[in-house]
């Protein structure tokens, strides 16, 4: 547990603006020795701008900081790693063209130097062995080539990997958004060992039961403010939604009205070809999850399905217009030197047209609607969509999506760093809009997120091994499904 007489970071009366949005209003953050501090609230509350400003990359518009006691006038970046701060962002910050190794040593000077490479590699290699049994990455694979969760799992493992340099507090920004459920355990389990060895951490998740079962303390963040800050322990789910600004619990839905075997299948793959023995079917208007460990042919899946939407793909069928709403949203997703408007009208061009131009006001109207709807954070659609928090990004993807013509919607892990009530927001509207006709095909790593679907086939090595319906669902049942061997 903390010592209370000990602080590793506290900042005090911490504000910071962007334009006319106060993202923070004279925060009181404290981080004890030994403790585990969980940091929530929806998207917008202030959580990441107040963890870049603790961890350097960003500096508040007014407050202070200190470090073990120590009040920090120049706090940059170099500064908090030199004094043991590190940040797991949500936007991942690794080098792709760079081999894993090489990022380790990109972020930890004590690797500089002779025999640098090999002491990277092997410090890199032990750290991920120790937080993620199993995890099948080399030193040597170039980052560009690993898959989204793999990526995570470097990024989280270079933050603890032990070198010369000194280790006090470790942040993490949604570190599991990308992970399964069983690599998502292996690291809430780290966290805890991590703790009880020395090293504070601040976990940053929506998942609230990540957030009671790991954390010895919980702060609340909404508005810019902090509003509650109590030991896990007081706490129930209730009581953090409560805090967080209310936000009804999520209960188990039941299946589509009017999907059956009467409705047309408008996405087929067939059995026995390039994802596995047992083939695939969507109808209109259901709700099909993919499941199974991260990285295992699902996101494959989706693409392979959105280019036979243009082109004639062998084994597959798509009958309809497509939108695919990326997980990875920095390399797949947003387009970083547009402005929020443009990123959510670009799927909607032909309906924007007003003879050969695109109509500025259809296009504002469009923007206008779909923030109205899904809840986008932001007082100017014509800012940079980068001016958004991740969250609030990924909102902006889905509303391009929703906006569309397509009849059929891709769906890659859509939901990472989404907040609670958005969440629950969006599955109502998915389950909305299939009502009306539309088809959603959904890969997620939360298998809660699975409940809203009508039928989930689970993958495993990049084919599909079986297939559960919505009333035989269950936790147990895709998590056997996803260790069992293809045709067993």
């Amino acid at each position: 547990m903390s010592d209370p007489l000990r602080s590793i970071a506290k900042l005090d009366g911490v504000k910071r603006s962007f334009g006319a949005v106060r993202a923070l209003d004279g925060v009181d953050f404290a981080v004890h020795a030994k403790e585990c501090i969980g940091l929530v609230g929806h998207n917008g509350a202030g959580k990441s701008t107040l963890m870049s400003i603790l961890a350097g990359t960003g500096s508040p518009d007014s407050g202070t900081i200190a470090i073990n006691g120590a009040a920090q006038s120049d706090w940059t970046i170099q500064r908090a790693r030199a004094l043991g701060v590190r940040c797991v962002f949500q936007e991942l910050s690794l080098s792709p063209n760079l081999s894993v190794a090489e990022n380790t040593r990109v972020s930890h000077g004590a690797l500089n130097g002779w025999g640098g490479a090999k002491r990277a590699a092997d410090l890199i290699r032990a750290s991920l062995d120790a937080i993620f049994p199993g995890h099948g990455i080399s030193p040597q694979d170039i980052v560009g080539d690993l898959a989204i969760g793999q990526r995570q799992m470097v990024e989280v493992a270079r933050a603890f990997t032990l070198t010369d340099d000194p280790l006090h507090l470790v942040i993490l920004d949604e570190p599991t958004s990308s992970l399964d459920a069983q690599t998502a355990r292996q690291l809430l389990d780290h966290i805890r060992r991590a703790v009880a060895g020395g090293i504070s951490c601040i976990l940053i998740s929506h998942i609230l039961g990540e957030i009671l079962e790991t954390s010895d303390r919980v702060v609340v963040m909404r508005d810019g403010k902090v509003v509650a800050d109590e030991p896990a322990r007081d706490l129930t789910r209730a009581r953090l939604v409560a805090a967080m600004g209310g936000a009804r619990l999520h209960a188990k839905t039941t299946r589509s009205d009017g999907v059956g075997a009467s409705q047309p299948v408008v996405a087929q793959v067939q059995a026995g070809g390039a994802h596995g023995a047992i083939g695939l079917q969507a109808r209109r208007g259901e709700v099909i999850g993919l499941a199974g460990l991260a990285g295992h042919g699902q996101t494959k899946l989706l693409i392979d399905l959105f280019e036979a939407a243009n082109a004639r793909r062998k084994g597959m069928t798509v009958d309809g217009a497509v939108a695919l709403v990326a997980g990875d949203r920095q390399t797949d997703g947003i387009f970083p030197l547009w402005s929020i408007a443009m990123n959510i009208s670009i799927r909607s061009l032909a309906a924007l047209r007003r003879g050969a131009f695109i109509a500025a006001d259809k296009e504002a109207d469009l923007a206008v609607t779909w923030r109205e709807r899904i809840g986008i954070r932001t007082d100017n659609l014509d800012n940079n969509i980068l001016s958004l928090s991740g969250g609030n990004q990924q909102k902006a993807l889905f509303a391009r999506a929703l906006a569309s013509d397509a009849q059929i919607i891709l769906m890659d892990d859509p939901m990472r760093g989404v907040d609670l009530g958005t969440k629950l927001d969006v599955y109502d509207l998915i389950r909305t809009q299939a009502q009306q006709g539309r088809t959603f095909l959904w890969y997620t790593t939360e298998t809660d997120e699975l409940d809203n679907c009508d039928r989930v086939y689970v993958f495993r090595n990049g084919q599909i091994v079986a297939v559960l319906d919505h009333d035989d669902l269950t936790e147990e049942k895709i998590i056997q499904s996803s260790f069992a061997e293809v045709g067993a």
